[in-house]
């Protein structure tokens, strides 16, 4: 499974290597779809692909970590 979505990462975690720990912990596999990185704050655009359940970990991972995390607006269609 895919999912999309849009992330803004704050100042103090530009610089951790929290998408190699999605691929790490949660098998997921990032795929970066665009990024503005600044030396404030990173936004980006990305696909998670792998398991709906290790998905679901990896974006509240991301939430618990102080990433601000919103689904694409795609992934709200039905």
């Amino acid at each position: 499974m895919k999912r999309k979505i849009f992330c803004t990462f704050p100042q103090a975690l530009i610089k951790e290597p929290l998408l190699f720990t999605l691929g790490n912990r949660f098998q997921v596999v990032p795929n970066i779809r665009g990024a503005s990185v600044t030396e404030e704050m990173a936004i980006l655009s990305l696909e998670l692909e792998g398991e709906a359940a290790s998905i679901q970990a990896a974006v509240d991972y991301l939430a618990e970590a102080g990433v601000k995390v919103e689904a694409m607006e795609d992934e709200l269609a039905p």
